[in-house]
């Protein structure tokens, strides 16, 4: 069942809303959290009833462990036997993580490097298992910390199986979901947020139909024929897919957001414009937000942080971005796309680190050399302004125009990573990037350009007797590929719109024009990315 299908716009969320609103009004918020549980086991269950078998028993292990640890028979002993749980605990979940998605990887890998011939088995990967699993982690490593409160196993079930959140994430945390479903029964329907996640989810919806999935035709066209593709093709798919991970991934999340908010629940904001972002540092405070916020807590810092040296912290900092490429996908390419953004992390940290410590530097002089104190002071606002970022650092050297290059520039280094995230292999990914630097100079693929043309605006394009000219294709192909590009990298996202947003007759009915266009379009629609991960 996908957000983007009949069954759940029509059947799934209608129930789910009614009954869920339904016990709260009738003043039984137990039964509420027990009923948004079952909906979401069945959410879940759709998929694959065995899929459902797995996330019972992994709640049901992780509870038991929950349990364990803030036991008060653990209590009194020594801080050994608990570690000893909380380790085990934790060896379990990330073993059954690697026996569903690494374990075909490992052996392949093994019979490469040594010769031998072991049996891979083709195992199904379950599917939201990387992020139920890293927020299950998450939990029982807080529970040795003492960071988490008791809760009871239908509070702990709907944190994990909390179906909006579920599949593709974001990676919630205990302290932001817990306190709002043991406050259920003080949750009343509330217009204004429901109306707010109503907007969210049909922005969310049209990110998705509308373009995540036309720039994927062309995505998927690019691979099929990678031997046909000239250079201007082969740049083309390397944009499109940029931007149909954006869609699909921020559309996803966007949608999980509307949803909660239908439901009173707000999830945490996973994406904040990262085509935005002037430099890869900037870009991962923007992208998948809850996973970077999960490796920093339960990687980063234990590995030392920046607590022993700067040599230490860039080490720590490739591990994570190795760990991180390894997270998405097993494959020697995934971990070439996580290596790719860690080199480029840890020169970026290297220098703003060397333009602060030129600056501190500059300020301890002037203080040694006598100047006066506002002197000084103007001096310290100087490294303060740049301790805020390569984005003021960019203002006050150049203005918007260094922002847009720096944006510009960080975009198209984060699109050719992606082109080895995407790949099924690195040589699809190497036979790509050759082609879109030395392959033959040849016009735009007609083809290509076609993958692009929907239903839609084929028939604005007719209707301004546009359609009879030969590069009618191509004009509808590059407003598309601008409109995706003006989206993502300068206009307003979602959570920005639906804040600003002013509710009445006319945003009403542009949200129903926009919710229908998106239900008229499913036939088409595909799974989402993260799906896959």
């Amino acid at each position: 069942m996908l957000f983007n299908s009949y069954i759940f716009v029509f059947v799934f969320f209608p129930i789910c809303l009614i009954g869920y609103y339904g016990l709260l009004k009738s003043g039984k918020p137990e039964k509420a959290r027990v009923f948004l549980t079952v909906m979401s086991l069945w959410f879940y269950g759709y998929f694959n009833l065995f899929y459902l078998l797995i996330m019972i028993c992994s709640i049901a292990g992780n509870y038991l462990f929950h349990r364990l640890l803030s036991g008060e028979s653990l209590r009194l002993r020594c801080d050994g036997g608990k570690r000893a749980v909380t380790i085990l605990a934790v060896a379990l979940n990330l073993g059954v993580l690697f026996y569903f998605k690494y374990f075909d990887f490992f052996f392949d890998s093994v019979n490469a490097v040594f010769g031998t011939d072991f049996v891979l088995r083709g195992i199904l990967l379950p599917l939201g298992i990387s992020f139920f699993t890293f927020q299950q982690i998450s939990f029982i490593v807080d529970t040795y910390r003492g960071e988490v409160a008791d809760c009871s196993l239908s509070e702990y079930a709907l944190f994990v199986s909390f179906f909006p959140q579920l599949i593709a994430g974001p990676i919630v945390n205990h302290g932001e979901m817990l306190p709002q479903f043991r406050s259920l029964g003080k949750k009343r329907a509330d217009w204004e947020q429901i109306a707010g996640g109503v907007a969210l989810f049909v922005l969310g919806l049209a990110k998705k139909v509308l373009l995540a999935d036309t720039f994927g035709a062309g995505v998927d066209y690019g691979y099929e024929n990678l031997a046909a593709l000239g250079r201007a093709d082969a740049c083309l798919v390397i944009l499109f897919y940029a931007l149909q991970l954006y869609f699909d991934f921020s559309g996803y999340c966007d949608m999980a957001v509307g949803i909660g908010r239908m439901l009173g629940v707000e999830i945490p904001v996973n994406f904040n414009s990262p085509y935005k972002a002037v430099n890869i540092v900037d870009f991962w405070k923007r992208w998948h937000i809850t996973l970077n916020r999960f490796f920093t807590k339960y990687v980063y810092i234990p590995l030392g942080g920046n607590r022993k040296g700067r040599g230490r912290m860039y080490f720590n900092l490739l591990i994570v971005f190795f760990l991180s490429g390894l997270w998405h996908g097993a494959g020697v390419h995934f971990i070439v796309w996580g290596m790719l953004h860690g080199a480029l992390y840890v020169f970026t940290r290297f220098w703003q680190e060397h333009v602060r410590r030129g600056n501190d530097e500059s300020v301890i002089n002037m203080r040694n050399s006598g100047e006066s104190t506002a002197d000084i002071g103007i001096a310290a606002e100087k490294v303060t302004q740049t301790e805020r970022g390569t984005a003021g650092f960019c203002r006050r050297i150049g203005g918007k125009v260094v922002t847009i290059v720096s944006q510009t520039a960080t975009f198209l280094y984060v699109s050719i990573a992606w082109v080895y995230f995407r790949a099924e292999n690195i040589g699809q990914a190497n036979m790509l990037l050759r082609a879109a630097c030395v392959g033959e100079a040849k016009k735009i693929s007609m083809d290509l350009a076609e993958c692009l043309q929907t239903d839609e605006f084929w028939y604005v394009i007719k209707v301004l007797h546009l359609d009879n000219l030969s590069f009618s294709r191509y004009i509808l192909m590059f407003l598309i590929l601008a409109a995706g590009l003006y989206l993502s990298m300068a206009g307003k996202n979602a959570q920005e719109r639906v804040a600003r947003l002013k509710y009445g007759p006319v945003s009403a009915a542009v949200l129903v024009v926009l919710a229908v266009w998106c239900i008229l379009s499913f036939s088409g629609v595909s799974t989402f990315l993260y799906f896959n991960f």
